[in-house]
């Protein structure tokens, strides 16, 4: 599935106005963004996969268009998969983005 750009240029938009340095590379088939070299959300499948504190995983999935995020078969720990509806104007947009900004100091840094 192709990367929608508009979402692209709404995610990069979204953290350079907080200030955020971040760095973009390809990966699961679409586009993640990278703080502090470690993913912190990114487009994956026409939609959002978020990284969050896995302790709120229960309370966030409420949330209108979030769900399990599953790759390979298996359920991914600490990420979800949220679809377009879940992030359709500028103020859910950013919701997800500072949680998973929020999340992001304490996030362990995958094996390089």
């Amino acid at each position: 599935m192709e990367t929608d750009q508009y979402l692209l240029e709404r995610l990069r938009n979204t953290l350079k106005q907080s200030g955020t340095v971040f760095t973009e590379k390809k990966m699961f088939g679409g586009n993640c963004f990278m703080v502090d070299d470690k993913m912190c959300f990114g487009t994956y499948k026409g939609g959002l996969m978020v990284r969050i504190h896995p302790d709120e995983t229960d309370e966030l999935i409420k949330v209108n268009g979030a769900g399990e995020m599953i790759h390979g078969g298996r359920p991914m720990k600490g990420y979800l998969f949220v679809q377009p509806e879940g992030y359709d104007n500028d103020d859910s947009l950013s919701f997800w983005i500072n949680k998973c900004l929020e999340f992001n100091p304490i996030a362990r840094s995958s094996k390089k």
